[in-house]
């Protein structure tokens, strides 16, 4: 019956909330936590191989790929998000010269934190080697008094769970 396994659930059982999270950018590109507006979490795509056999087909796991990560962020007048989302997309590519950074200049670890009621880390993941791939500045309109946001994807090596 449905209603035994609620009352199988523990007391002390809490949890995680979509709303209760922080995603840490290092201070050299700028970007505070308070300027995000949502974010997805990590996922992973894992391949499959195929052995096929006389008239079927075993698998096993293939190649693997971390997929992008999608960031929105709220654009206050001071300090600029668009600035600092900008000065981070010209260590990737710099329009004005042309020119292409190294991986090693623009590649950051970014941590995506899920906290408790009281603003403890409960599971904190590491996007290793982030970099804005994607970005988009949004659209204005004069029938429009939301806030202004800018949308962002970030590719990612891999990411790892660390709790």
């Amino acid at each position: 019956m449905p209603g035994d396994l609620l009352l199988k659930m523990p007391l002390q059982f809490e949890p995680l909330r979509k709303n209760r999270f922080l995603l840490r950018f290092p201070s050299d590109i700028g970007i505070s936590e308070w300027m995000l507006q949502s974010a997805s979490r990590p996922s992973i795509n894992q391949g499959s191989t195929e052995i096929p056999f006389l008239n079927t087909s075993t698998f096993v796991v293939g190649r693997y790929t971390w997929d992008t990560v999608q960031c929105t962020f709220r654009d206050p007048i001071a300090p600029s998000a668009s600035q600092a989302v900008m000065e981070w997309i010209r260590l990737v590519s710099e329009s004005v010269t042309g020119r292409q950074g190294y991986a090693a200049g623009y590649k950051r670890d970014v941590e995506l934190e899920m906290l408790d009621p009281t603003g403890v880390c409960m599971q904190k993941w590491v996007l290793k080697n982030a970099w804005p791939s994607v970005t988009n500045f949004g659209t204005v309109a004069y029938n429009d008094d939301s806030l202004a946001d800018i949308t962002m994807t970030l590719v990612i090596d891999y990411a790892i769970l660390c709790y």
